[in-house]
């Protein structure tokens, strides 16, 4: 057999064990309406929000569970509300660590701290920390959950791509097994592949941006310690052990270090374990007990594909994008990518909507790639001036930060991710000067108590007519499509009054199935709301 299918790395979870498929056997390749192409955090959510729309899908990825390590652990408030509508949500927060709250640092002076989610009235915390392998396991626990409720879901591991020829309304892809190759085709393609994505290599697709001239040192120590559960981050740090350095902690008493070592470095030697307990114990210090769990050194880029979508084919997470870790903005814009995608590609499947919509999965994701890209390069420079004059002012803005607080504006440690609006957007319709700005069309829409519920599970995954203190009909159809109804009051519910209302007495909004604000009026209007409902799935 040629190039058989090998384990690159270790694996941390076995979840899906090759087993071989009819596909295999069929005299002519078979055709799926959609495959997956990797089975990590973007391409599980993916299957997993298509499978649930009544699309079949079909996974494919060259190993069988995610690797060891933790990579990826900071996921955003705004990713666990989509894995909750996914089914995954509860479990992630309950293995999570939950963090609202940063603090930073320059030699061995608390600056100031922050509170990233300072209001009440949202069922996730602005943040939790979770090893990426266990934020897979749970989303493919979400799978195997749909496919016992009756989703079309399958995952089939070490089934590696080795070729694909993209047609004009399909694909086909030569895929390679431990029992030998095989054929398939698919209507539709979403790779998931990562930042080395080889079908974008296949396709011969650029990935244009700029590379960073730095390193840093991933090291996740176990260990027993009493620090508080918050983001640490020295500028200069007075142990010595890089240009900066973050701390916080993740499950099972393990904790993520960073260290910033600069460009000119002898990697291996860096490895070393005596080497990395060299910097960790001048961090901790030397009466600190420890174990070294998992190390790596990574040079990060901050880049993006012009385009995500290629007829048949179409890109999401980081074989879309690339972006520094700092500011957990990777893994949580990829999760973004397939929220926007899954909605959008399932009314095409299901011919409700123009092939056209899919092109707004571009627009609109390039749009949020755009500004995760500028944030993660201001905060990379902020982090790692490149000349003296450069430094010399980040210095500055560090010593007013202590005592000014306009200062702590300009101060970037990493600015954490927060969920794209989508302004501008050719799905939006029309909006309600007078309402508040949060909520404006396009823009995700925010949590709020409402009862013993939460608004974001009682909207779910649907067209909505939110109607707040306004009467809307209990049904309600237009272009093929049944709007779900939610009548909810806020009088006394100050949350949703702040959110939603501002100083408008009653609202209704249009909700986008990904939950984002599609339009907004004072009142129900029919003809108003069928015009919205066709503009947002691109039917104008």
């Amino acid at each position: 057999m040629e190039n058989p299918v090998t384990e690159r790395y270790p694996i941390a979870f076995r979840l899906y064990p090759y087993v071989r498929s009819p596909d295999q056997d069929a005299v002519t390749p078979v055709r799926h309406k959609v495959i997956v192409v990797g089975a990590g955090p973007v391409g599980l959510a993916t299957a997993l929000d298509l499978g649930r729309r009544g699309i079949p899908v079909l996974v494919l990825d060259d190993h069988e569970g995610p690797g060891l390590g933790s990579r990826a652990i900071c996921f955003a408030k705004r990713t666990l509300e989509i894995c909750d509508r996914l089914g995954a949500g509860e479990a992630m927060l309950a293995k999570g660590v939950q963090w609202n709250t940063g603090k930073v640092f320059h030699d061995d002076r608390l600056l100031y701290e922050f509170n990233l989610l300072p209001e009440d009235g949202h069922a996730f915390p602005a943040f939790i920390n979770l090893q990426q392998p266990w934020f897979e396991k749970f989303l493919h626990d979400g799978v195997v959950k749909a496919q016992e409720e009756g989703a079309l879901i399958e995952i089939r591991g070490r089934n590696r791509i080795d070729s694909i020829t993209r047609h004009n309304d399909h694909v086909s892809l030569d895929i390679m097994t431990p029992d030998g190759a095989y054929q398939v085709e698919a209507d539709w393609l979403v790779a998931c592949d990562g930042a080395r994505s080889p079908i974008r290599k296949m396709l011969g697709l650029g990935f244009e941006g700029r590379v960073f001239e730095d390193n840093f040192l991933i090291a996740d120590v176990k260990m027993k310690a009493d620090f508080p559960t918050e983001r640490w981050f020295w500028f200069e740090p007075h142990f010595k052990s890089g240009d900066s350095a973050l701390l916080h902690k993740q499950p099972d008493d393990i904790w993520r270090i960073d260290f910033q070592l600069g460009w000119s470095i002898d990697r291996a030697k860096e490895l070393e374990p005596e080497n990395i307990r060299a910097r960790v114990s001048a961090m901790l210090g030397p009466e600190v007990e420890y174990e070294l769990d998992w190390c790596s050194i990574y040079t990060f880029q901050c880049r993006r594909m012009e385009k995500f979508r290629h007829g048949p084919v179409l890109f999401a997470g980081d074989s879309a994008h690339q972006v520094s870790p700092f500011g957990a903005r990777g893994a949580n814009s990829g999760v973004q990518d397939a929220d926007n995608l899954g909605w959008k590609l399932a009314l095409v499947a299901n011919g409700l909507a123009p092939d056209t919509l899919l092109d707004t999965y571009d627009e609109e994701r390039v749009f949020g790639a755009d500004e995760n890209i500028a944030n993660s390069t201001r905060s990379t420079d902020f982090i790692t001036p490149k000349s003296a004059v450069s430094k010399l002012f980040r210095n500055a803005v560090l010593d007013l930060a202590e005592t000014l607080p306009f200062a702590r504006t300009v101060v970037n440690s990493g600015r954490l991710s927060v969920p794209c609006t989508y302004d501008g957007s050719r799905l939006n319709g029309p909006d309600l000067p007078g309402l508040p700005a949060r909520t404006r069309p396009g823009s995700p829409c925010p949590d709020a108590p409402v009862g013993t519920e939460w608004l974001l599970r009682l909207i779910g995954g649907d067209f909505v007519l939110l109607a707040i203190d306004a009467d809307v009909p209990e049904n309600f159809a237009a272009h093929g499509i049944a709007l779900k109804t939610l009548a909810v009051s806020a009088k006394e519910n100050r949350a949703l009054e702040e959110r939603y209302l501002g100083g408008a007495k009653s609202a209704v909004y249009l909700i986008r199935p990904d939950q984002h604000v599609a339009a907004r009026w004072d009142r129900f209007d029919a003809v108003a709301v069928s015009a919205a409902l066709a503009r947002a799935i691109a039917k104008d």
